[in-house]
């Protein structure tokens, strides 16, 4: 298997590479602002919000890269994006040194999580329609947002959208690879994307010695991790489960929590395994072969610390792109998850209900107590089925012998 996975020719690194780039323009374009707004919130000089940059590119990158190397899937990490939008209002009242000493904090606790194994053997409770179906809600907000653009932008979504629906009748695998040359090249010609003020400069990290106090714990880091836990790592983990990958979370939340705590005096504030770019890597559209998706995986880590040697200026770049493309371009490359998803979630009739329930409740994103609609989703879901079935455990989970397993 290993002499397999190692056997690597150029036309297997094209297309993990490219869905590869396009999960990174997706996480940059699309939420990175936060991480601005965020920083604006907490007065930081351009300097520190360079910093910041650096050290979750950096960081996601590395991990990301050793963890893909390491279990050979495609385990993509990323920022906690609904960490950065808790901190657009948690930073305006904790001074910085005392926000950096609650990352660290809650760094320490996925630590400790992953080193205990209880998350790991919390997913593998979960039944498979409910992951499913969880997963397919999260994922359909973007699968809309793919043809909402059409209200501001119906030229630039008609363009991707023939491109994609041409691409995919002639060569499926490179349909992605396609929509992305067409749609950059759409930019350019008419003139809505200019690159020519955006100049290459290094960041430079800057060291804040953190604080620890019990306001930032209770305010900040339990709020963080939680947040982090429900909205990241749950469906994060859930992604990787809905393609067939099977490496266990506990060294996912270790490595990632190590990350975390070594980057956080420069500013990171969390990161973790993706979920809704990791989708883009981890399904058939990246590699038909599952064993070379792991591809994927690295070239994240790769582009995302090139962007992190250079800060502020890349960042800026993907700021350029239009809110409509990168929203359909992330609609269109993740068609393919969710289909599959729903498929999954609906396949077996005693347990079609609850998966539906879950997709429906995770779709509303309903966010109460500060916890995003995800969590709520996944909740509504088991409950209905532990009332409606009066179980918990999954069948899917009797041991599989090596040699019966397929990728």
């Amino acid at each position: 298997m290993k002499n397999r996975a190692f056997s690597i020719r150029g036309r297997d690194l094209i297309s993990p590479t490219i869905a590869a780039l396009i999960s990174v323009i997706v996480n940059y374009g699309g939420t990175f602002i936060l991480v601005f707004q965020a920083a604006k919130v907490a007065g930081l000089s351009p300097e520190m919000t360079a910093s910041w940059i650096w050290s979750i590119s950096i960081g996601v990158g590395i991990t990301g890269i050793w963890l893909s190397m390491r279990y050979r899937e495609p385990i993509i990490t990323a920022w906690s994006t609904p960490g950065v939008a808790f901190l657009v209002s948690a930073l305006a009242v904790t001074p910085y040194p005392e926000a950096i000493g609650a990352y660290m904090i809650s760094a320490a606790a996925f630590i400790a999580l992953g080193l205990s194994g209880m998350f790991e053997r919390l997913v593998r409770l979960i039944p498979s329609g409910i992951a499913s179906g969880l997963l397919g809600g999260i994922l359909l907000q973007f699968g809309i947002s793919a043809f909402e653009g059409a209200k501001v932008e119906p030229l630039l979504v008609l363009v991707l959208f023939g491109a994609y629906i041409v691409l995919r009748r002639f060569t499926s695998r490179y349909a992605i690879v396609g929509i992305l040359v067409i749609g950059i090249l759409y930019l350019l010609v008419m003139g809505e994307a200019d690159f020519s003020s955006i100049n290459l400069a290094l960041a430079s990290p800057q060291l804040v010695v953190p604080e620890f106090t019990l306001h930032a714990l209770l305010g900040v880091a339990l709020p963080l991790f939680i947040i982090t836990l429900t909205g990241q790592y749950m469906p994060g983990m859930l992604v990787l489960r809905n393609d067939g990958f099977k490496t266990s979370a506990n060294p996912i939340l270790t490595v990632t929590g190590l990350g975390s705590l070594l980057m956080a005096p420069f500013g990171s504030h969390a990161f973790n395994v993706a979920a809704i770019t990791a989708a883009i890597c981890t399904g058939k559209d990246a590699h038909e072969d599952s064993s070379k998706r792991y591809i994927a995986g690295i070239a994240c880590g790769v582009f995302y610390m090139i962007v992190g040697i250079f800060g502020v200026t890349l960042a800026a770049l993907f700021l350029v792109l239009p809110s409509a493309f990168v929203a359909t371009l992330a609609g269109l490359a993740l068609i393919g998850a969710i289909g599959g998803s729903l498929a999954n979630a609906l396949t077996e009739p005693k347990g079609r209900e609850t998966a539906l329930i879950t997709f429906l409740a995770t779709a509303a994103n309903v966010t109460l107590l500060g916890v995003g609609g995800a969590f709520w989703g996944l909740v509504a879901g088991l409950a209905a089925h532990l009332l409606i079935h009066g179980k918990w455990r999954r069948k899917e989970l009797k041991p599989v012998q090596p040699q019966q397993a397929k990728l």
